[in-house]
């Protein structure tokens, strides 16, 4: 049995398997998504005790007594976090598959780098890979939610 927190709730799986497959499948939470299974594509970005990390592959006994949270522990519809929304009035994403990963890696990057410009962020997301071609769109949204979240 692994104890967890999960969006600021305690949870607990008793099944062996990766981070990603409890989120999804127990959990029903589809922001993590499945991309490539081996740690390169950024889809399945979780914060890990405020670290953004790969779902993927991670075992779930590697997440006993930390704390996990998801895009959808980030805000909620009437509450979503500067960066949800600064995605939403951007037209950031075409697709969307990448976003979940590339929000909760800016969320950690940004809470560490608050007034950060584009190259670092380029560098901090230089692991996701958005497939449809939306990286200016998202790069400019997060550089508007740093400063509305500075402000």
């Amino acid at each position: 049995m692994t104890r967890f927190t999960l969006n600021g709730v305690a949870v607990e799986h008793a099944a062996d398997g990766t981070l990603l497959q409890a989120l999804r499948g127990e959990f029903a939470l589809n922001g993590p998504r499945f991309g490539c299974g081996a740690e390169a594509c950024g889809a399945c970005h979780v914060l890990l005790d405020g670290r953004s990390v790969p779902a993927c592959a991670l075992p779930m006994e590697a997440v006993a007594g930390r704390d996990v949270i998801t895009l959808e522990g980030l805000g909620t519809r009437a509450a979503p976090h500067p960066l949800q929304t600064a995605l939403l009035e951007e037209q950031a994403g075409q697709c969307g598959f990448c976003l979940s990963g590339i929000i909760v890696t800016a969320a950690a990057f940004l809470r560490e780098n608050p007034a950060p410009d584009e190259a670092a962020l380029r560098v901090a997301l230089d692991g996701h890979l958005c497939r449809c071609g939306s990286h200016n769109r998202i790069l400019r949204a997060i550089m508007k939610a740093a400063e509305e979240m500075r402000a």
